[in-house]
């Protein structure tokens, strides 16, 4: 390709723009249910059909929602707000117009802070905003074959969305998916939203434009693209990554300055090309003739109400992932365990609950590995295994004392049994047979009986070896079932070595 001007560096800037489906029952201004799947068309009424006559009732719990996601970002909340018609014609929106918030949204000026590698990252929200979805477009008949035309799914239409908008204070494609990934966990925790990609939960949109300086000194900007509908965070950073090297070649490849800024534009992602597309210029917003929508009251947030929430959000995860991480050593495997237990608030919850009933925090840690395998092996949640946290603290307790063995078999073995029947972690330990024997003069005479017997491995244990260690620990566990490895090895050490 002919390269006309070349770029001295470039400066990324991309801001997001993010929906998210809210779990409410009902959709945002009708009672119609709300909810993924279901056939075609069934959770439709005449609200969302935009029958005439028929009037919105606005869905309190939404706003709730919303307010909460609001206050975890950092947001002002408004006091006053009101909703929108925001027109625009098209199949999925049958009213032919969509109700949300323009000059006052929900939430507003907000600061989230990243944890990059870099160190932290700030990144300012400029609005927080409640909405209605559109509904679904098919462009192939059910089980997949080709048809001339579209089908049109309504149950979409209605739910409540809210749309996060950020500053651009994005620089790296990775910062962007790090920031949607971190935004799901924080949705899941706060129990607004299932936010699951693959159920169109969360659906991101990233803008991008580039600040080019070339070889001169002169410093051109690219125009902003929007990247449509992405859902997944691997697409989200690959298209982002993709879109900064097109804008950067089109500027390079195009010697017409003006046109080498480009027009604002809607791009979409073609995963099998692993390219962006031209989809159409952009919109501006007298295209969508906002006007206050005359069939809602405003929506007005007193101390009270806002006090409420407040009190329901408790702990965030990026809080509780700094915390554990401490409990936990504050290296980078601590770092990472605490990442696992920050992801799932009822998870966390539980954890904690061991940690108040007395768990040592690493070996607790260990403990809900073992929790979470089970989990995973009998695709039953973690919190109906039947383990209770006290007794979970309690198996913990048996490790740091050296009455059962540290493995994760021997754990599941316990958790298991005190699941099934509720009773001490140590009696369930004595009954499996887990107590070890701590008795110093049985594993005395076991270690002696051995080294008359083994004088081979004796000498090589002499001469440094360590796998003569490991053999000759082994056959001592052998000689008394239950014997408590460390201690073995302690007594056995202290007598060759003395």
């Amino acid at each position: 390709m002919t390269t006309y001007r070349t770029c001295k560096s470039a400066r990324v800037l991309v801001g997001m723009e993010i929906h998210v489906q809210l779990a409410t029952q009902s959709k945002m201004f009708t009672g119609a249910a709300n909810g993924f799947g279901g056939e075609p068309n069934t959770q439709v009424d005449a609200q969302v059909l935009g029958l005439p006559g028929v009037l919105p009732v606005m869905n309190k719990k939404a706003v709730e929602y919303a307010m909460k996601v609001g206050l975890a970002l950092g947001c002002k909340i408004s006091r006053h707000t009101k909703w929108d018609r925001k027109s625009y014609y098209y199949p999925d929106l049958p009213k032919n117009y969509q109700i949300s918030q323009y000059d006052l949204p929900l939430c507003y000026e907000g600061l989230y802070e990243l944890q990059t590698e870099e160190g932290p990252h700030a990144i300012r929200i400029r609005r927080a905003h409640l909405e209605e979805d559109a509904g679904k477009l098919l462009h192939e008949a059910p089980g997949g074959f080709p048809i001339s035309w579209s089908i049109v799914d309504l149950n979409r239409a209605g739910t409540p969305l809210l749309e996060i908008v950020t500053e651009p204070d994005f620089s790296t494609p990775k910062q962007v998916a790090q920031f949607a990934q971190e935004l799901q966990k924080l949705v899941q925790h706060l129990g607004v939203s299932e936010g699951q990609m693959q159920m169109g939960h969360m659906r991101f949109e990233p803008n991008i434009n580039v600040h080019i300086t070339d070889e001169n000194g002169k410093v051109d900007k690219t125009a902003i693209t929007e990247i449509k509908n992405l859902n997944s965070f691997n697409v989200l950073e690959r298209a982002t990554a993709y879109e900064v090297r097109r804008q950067i070649s089109h500027w390079e490849q195009t010697p017409d300055p003006e046109k080498a800024k480009g027009k604002k534009s809607t791009y979409g992602w073609d995963d099998a090309a692993q390219a962006t597309y031209w989809q159409r210029d952009k919109e501006v917003e007298n295209d969508y003739r906002y006007f206050p929508d005359p069939d809602l009251v405003p929506v007005e947030v007193d101390d009270a109400w806002l006090t409420e929430l407040k009190g329901q959000i408790g702990e965030l995860p990026l809080a509780r992932r700094k915390r554990y991480a401490a409990l936990l050593g504050g290296d980078a495997r601590a770092e990472q365990a605490a990442g696992v237990l920050a992801a799932d608030r009822a998870e966390g919850d539980f954890f904690d609950a061991v940690l108040t009933a007395g768990g040592e925090p690493r070996r607790a840690a260990s403990l809900m590995e073992a929790l979470r395998e089970m989990s995973n092996e009998r695709s039953v949640p973690m919190l109906e295994l039947g383990a209770l946290p006290a007794r979970v603290a309690e198996i913990a307790a048996l490790v740091t004392a050296g009455k059962i063995a540290a493995g994760k078999e021997t754990a599941k073995a316990l958790i298991a049994a005190i699941a099934e029947a509720d009773r001490p972690a140590e009696q369930a330990a004595a009954d499996l047979g887990l107590i070890q024997v701590s008795d110093t003069g049985a594993i005395d005479a076991a270690i002696d009986a051995l080294i008359a017997e083994n004088p081979k491995s004796l000498q090589d244990y002499r001469a440094g070896r360590q796998q003569a260690r490991g053999s000759l620990i082994g056959a001592i566990m052998k000689r008394g079932r239950g014997f408590n490895a460390k201690l073995v090895g302690e007594r056995l050490d202290a007598k060759l070595k003395g």
